[in-house]
This record gives C-alpha cells, sequence and structure tokens, in this order.
C-alpha cells in the first residue's frame, strides 16, 4: 500500500478490494467461471442489441428499451469483470484511490439508468395492456428516445455529483474494501474527512432515483395484474402476462438484490450472504436478463432465425 504524508496524517492512496480473496487455492476455478459468465453475458447481451438493430420486426418500444438494457449491462459487466478476472490471475487486489473512482462512476451511471429504464419499460407494458387502443399514439418513437435519454442522464447528472463531491474526500485509514468491487458505501465509510455532506446527498439522490422508479414500477404491474385478471378468457389472460412476464423476472431481481444489499441492516453475520447477493445483481443480473428475455421471448427467437438465415450461417 502507498501512503503520502499531508498535514501531519498519512494519505492511503491505493485500496485493498477483499472480495474471494479469503480462498487462494479458489482462484483459478472463479476465474474460469466468471471468465464464462463474462463471456455469455457479453455474447447474450450484444446478440440482442444486433438483433433490435437489424430486424425491423423488434422495431418496436419494447424491444427498444429491451436494447438500451443490453447495451447498460455490458457497459457496467465490462466496468467490473475485466478487473476481477485479472486480480484472480495475479494475486493484485490493489486499486489506486482515482481508479476506484472511475470504477465506481463508470458502473454507477449504468446502474442508476437500470433504474428509470426498468420503470420505462414497466410504463410500456402497462400502456400496452392497459390501453391497447392508445398505445400507439401515447409510447411514441419521441417519447422512447427521451425515456432513455433520461435515463442515462440522470445516472451521468447523479453520479458526476457524488464523484465532485467524493474527490474532496481524504483516506488515512484502514485500507480495505469488503467488496469485490468500490462500492459507494465502504468508500464514505472508510474516509477520515467529514463525510456529512457526501452522506446527505448520496442518500437523497439514492432516494429520488430508487423510490420513484420501484413505485411506478410497482404500480404499473397492479394495474397489469388488475387488467389481467378482468380478461375473461384463459388465452387472453396467458397472451397477455406472457408479454410482461419476463420483464417482471428481471424487475424482480434486480430490485431484490439492491434492497437485500442496500437497504436492510448490515450485519456481520450476513456479510457473506451480503456478498453473494452484491455478486447477483452485478454479475448474474446482466447474466440471467439476456437469457430469459430470449428463451421466454418468440419474437426474439425468431429474430434470432432470420439474421442467422440471412447471414447464410443456417439453410
Amino acid at each position: 500500500m502507498e501512503h503520502v504524508k499531508t498535514d501531519n496524517k498519512t494519505a492511503v492512496t491505493t485500496f485493498i478490494l477483499l472480495g474471494f480473496g479469503n480462498a487462494p487455492e479458489l482462484q483459478i476455478p472463479l476465474f474460469l467461471v466468471f471468465l464464462i459468465i463474462y463471456s455469455v453475458t457479453m455474447a447474450g447481451n450484444i446478440i440482442i442489441i444486433v438483433l433490435v438493430i437489424k430486424d425491423h420486426h423488434l422495431h418496436t418500444p419494447m424491444y427498444f428499451f429491451l436494447g438500451n438494457l443490453s447495451c447498460l449491462e455490458t457497459f457496467y459487466t465490462s466496468t467490473l469483470l475485466p478487473r476481477m478476472l485479472v486480480s484472480f490471475l495475479t494475486g493484485d487486489r490493489t486499486i489506486s484511490v482515482g481508479g476506484c473512482y472511475i470504477q465506481l462512476y463508470c458502473f454507477g451511471i449504468p446502474a442508476i439508468a437500470e433504474c428509470y429504464l426498468l420503470a420505462s419499460m414497466s410504463y410500456d407494458r402497462y400502456l400496452a395492456i392497459c390501453k391497447p387502443l392508445q398505445y400507439a399514439t401515447l409510447m411514441s418513437r419521441r417519447l422512447c428516445f427521451l425515456l432513455s435519454a433520461i435515463s442515462w442522464l440522470c445516472g451521468i447528472t447523479v453520479m458526476t455529483l457524488l464523484i465532485s463531491l467524493m474527490s474532496q474526500l481524504k483516506y488515512c485509514g484502514p485500507h480495505e474494501i469488503d467488496r469485490f468491487f468500490c462500492d459507494l458505501a465502504p468508500l464514505i465509510n472508510l474516509s477520515c474527512s467529514d463525510t456529512t455532506l457526501v452522506t446527505l446527498v448520496s442518500l437523497t439522490v439514492s432516494v429520488i432515483d430508487s423510490v420513484p422508479s420501484f413505485l411506478l414500477t410497482l404500480l404499473s404491474y397492479i394495474s397489469i395484474i388488475a387488467a389481467i385478471i378482468r380478461i375473461p378468457s384463459s388465452d387472453g389472460r396467458k397472451k397477455a402476462f406472457s408479454t410482461c412476464s419476463s420483464h417482471l423476472i428481471v424487475v424482480s431481481i434486480f430490485y431484490g438484490s439492491l434492497i437485500f444489499v442496500y437497504v436492510l441492516p448490515q450485519k456481520e453475520a450476513l456479510r457473506e450472504v451480503d456478498e453473494i447477493f452484491s455478486v447477483f445483481y452485478t454479475v448474474l443480473t446482466p447474466l440471467i436478463n439476456p437469457l430469459i428475455y430470449s428463451l421466454r421471448n418468440k419474437e426474439v427467437k425468431r429474430a434470432l432465425m432470420r439474421v442467422v438465415n440471412k447471414c447464410g450461417i443456417s439453410k
């Protein structure tokens, strides 16, 4: 660990990421597991992005948002996993303070944007099922682009504000982060500066970013389920539910993991479980999402076959 003396205090210039570092004999197996996860995640999300762009049958609001979701997950998976894979091979778990801020910034932007994007997707499904006759008018292409742009803009604005405040902090004590990546709360807790302002701002933006989007998603699905129950035919109910079941699974996994990691009280007894859930929403959710949307969605399967046939790979 490197130190710099400032104002009679020793300033920490590097951190140690402790995640998965307490089992040296598992480093190679973990490397192989996470390499497979990263490869499948990138392939699955890139395939969805290509399909949404290339196949005109998928040029609808639902798949436009799905393509954006895949972009987000490709971005923040690439922020975390490559460095983790290197640490498994080399055993080097150190990261500079500046590098930590950059990783947090690049991870935080798509993570925040995903909250808004999932809410937009829920609103899209609400309009499609509850207001089918007005859907084409209400969910216009302009609104789709606007909702997507707002999602990214909120992520960029919030993380720029937080990183600008955190860059004022100094670190002069413990330098170990009990995560496999640089997360906001551990960085604030490790600082020896006055963290009142950055804590207040981070709490405020966390509530603003998560609570309204979660409530909008929840209310959308309450309305959707109520509308589906009122459909007289069982075939109609099944068809209506199939259009939003994939997204409901994704939302449940994403918010369930976030609540466990960031909302529930942190206890030493749950430290390992907490680490597992942090892996779940940062690593496994981007892996599961394209599988859920492709395996449960006939239109995506058809689009894949059309693109494959068009490229001459399959006869």
